[in-house]
């Protein structure tokens, strides 16, 4: 039966929030050493404070080394001196709920780092190897891993350790997987949780939230086997209602990293007593296609509709290619597998795409999150193959470019080195020759920029009536056109077709993401607005 909508509350912000990814090492330089830190963050908040957004989500900024880009933590309860201090921390999460804009930090509960000092005493013999997946391995020896599993990043998700025994890491081998069975890693986490609330922060984005838990037996992996041995476990179910209990203490909301194909098993984790919302893959990964576009759409509004739950809609964040170089491709869907160097992208019309679609997804219903630099309009950095730091690359043998592209630090000011990210040295990542003409400064005083679209359109959105969380109504449209309607007179129309679309010339015009032609349609690959 489905579950009522929750009655509304102020409290209720993040049903409709605009909330922006904060990638730290790439973001901005305010020491000068070639890595972003919460110095530049903070020097940077006016500007996003500018930009409208409600909430910021901050990508792992723990003490850690760094193997993974910060989803290896070595301590949850430090920043990495790379970033700065907690004390900074604390200032940065109160200065920006004195601009209006809330903070989300990011949790790891899959694995920790093999710095943690539970791995540390784990090889070290104590009791600790029990808060992890240890095993002796299989043959007449040992030799064998203890069951046929294979990382995330490619190769087997097995190390062998000096003493024999394996352990399980779904990632890379630097990150050790938790045993969540056992009631230190879940009190653990509680704890964590509430160092995290009781500083402010107003919620927390759970990465990887669906493969916490692990069939105890570590059987091999077969397809199409049900319960998949680590993915969707039942038992994740009573981990994340005891979490709910500690963000309620607080009124803290959670967003999870939720990737599942079936739709009934996704709106489990978003019934009122787990997670507050969950992420949207579904539209980040759908081609530039009206009909695909519609569909991702409607099974997204109908998964979330019986726990009464808001969607999200995510263009793009630090893990996939960006949406002008995605949207610019000849295949535009997005597939990890098939990621390759050099794809020949046309970036005029990845750009015409992606403005199109930054109206859209700000107009369907729900909270929208966007990566830092997509309201810039920055497309995907070829990193020379000497420079790529993603664990994804090396352990692809090297075919596979990881996501270092998208993860190029900003460029602020045009004139200024290295496009202003704050470096004194070359930054961490090194930036295109050409990433000057991004710059924000430049993009500041051109109405007519991305940056200039996004902060129109997250202002409309803001003060008009009809937007965030509520009902959808499709339109009649022509082939290839999406055309919707939401409260209070306000129309969306995106067209995809090969020819001009007409537009309700009794409606008003908010904003559209290119000009109209001269009679007044709508061209291809351009969106609108419209208050009827």
């Amino acid at each position: 039966m489905a579950q009522p909508t929750p009655a509304r509350t102020p409290d209720d912000w993040w049903r409709s929030a605009v909330i922006y990814q904060v990638y730290v090492r790439s973001f901005a330089d305010g020491d000068g050493d070639g890595t972003g830190d919460l110095a530049g963050v903070r020097a940077r908040l006016p500007y996003l404070a500018e930009l409208g957004v409600d909430a910021l989500w901050f990508s792992p900024w723990y003490q850690s080394p760094m193997k993974d880009g910060g989803y290896d933590v070595a301590d949850y309860r430090a920043i990495d001196p790379a970033f700065g201090t907690l004390a900074e921390a604390e200032k940065l999460i109160a200065e920006a709920r004195e601009l209006g804009i809330r903070t989300i930090v990011d949790i790891v509960p899959n694995h920790v780092s093999d710095q943690h000092p539970w791995w540390r005493a784990a090889l070290a013999g104590g009791a600790e190897r029990e808060l992890f997946h240890i095993r002796p391995g299989r043959g007449d020896h040992g030799e064998l891993p203890p069951n046929d599993w294979t990382s995330e990043f490619g190769g087997p998700a097995w190390t062998r350790l000096p003493d024999g025994h394996w352990y399980l890491h779904l990632f890379a081998p630097e990150q050790p997987d938790l045993n969540w069975a056992h009631p230190a890693v879940r009190q653990e986490h509680e704890d964590i949780l509430r160092f995290w609330l009781e500083r402010g922060v107003a919620g927390v984005r759970i990465d990887s939230a669906a493969l916490l838990a692990k069939d105890p037996r570590l059987p091999d992996f077969v397809e199409g086997r049900d319960p998949h041995p680590y993915v969707d476990r039942d038992e994740l179910h009573d981990i994340y209602r005891s979490w709910r209990g500690v963000a309620d203490e607080y009124g803290g909301v959670f967003v999870g990293e939720v990737w599942l194909p079936d739709s009934e098993r996704f709106a489990r984790y978003l019934r009122p007593d787990e997670l507050h919302t969950a992420f949207n893959f579904s539209f980040l990964t759908c081609p530039w296609d009206a009909r695909r576009l519609r569909t991702s759409i409607d099974e997204t509004l109908a998964e979330h509709a019986p726990v009464g739950a808001p969607a999200t809609w995510v263009l793009c964040n630090h893990d996939v290619t960006r949406t002008v170089t995605r949207y610019g491709r000849e295949d535009t869907g997005f597939d990890f597998a098939t990621k390759v160097f050099g794809t020949p992208t046309d970036l005029a019309l990845g750009t015409r795409r992606a403005r199109a679609a930054a109206l859209l997804s700000l107009a369907l219903p729900g909270a929208v999150y966007l990566y830092q630099g997509e309201e810039l309009g920055l497309p995907e950095a070829d990193i020379p193959r000497d420079r790529i730091q993603d664990p994804m690359h090396f352990r692809s043998g090297g075919t596979d470019p990881g996501r270092d592209g998208c993860r190029v630090p900003l460029p602020w000011a045009a004139e200024a080195p290295y496009a202003g990210f704050g470096s004194r040295e070359e930054p961490w990542l090194p930036q295109p020759a050409h990433w000057a003409v991004y710059a924000a400064d430049l993009q500041m005083e051109d109405p007519g920029s991305m940056l200039g679209l996004y902060r129109a359109a997250i202002r409309v959105r803001r003060t008009t009536p009809g937007f965030g969380d509520g009902p959808l109504t499709w339109l009649p449209s022509a082939d290839g056109v999406l055309a919707f309607a939401r409260d209070d007179g306000l129309v969306c129309v995106v067209n995809l077709a090969d020819t001009p679309a007409e537009l309700d010339g009794t409606s008003r015009l908010l904003l559209s993401s290119g000009p109209l032609d001269d009679r007044g349609r709508l061209p291809r690959d351009t969106a609108a607005w419209l208050l009827r």
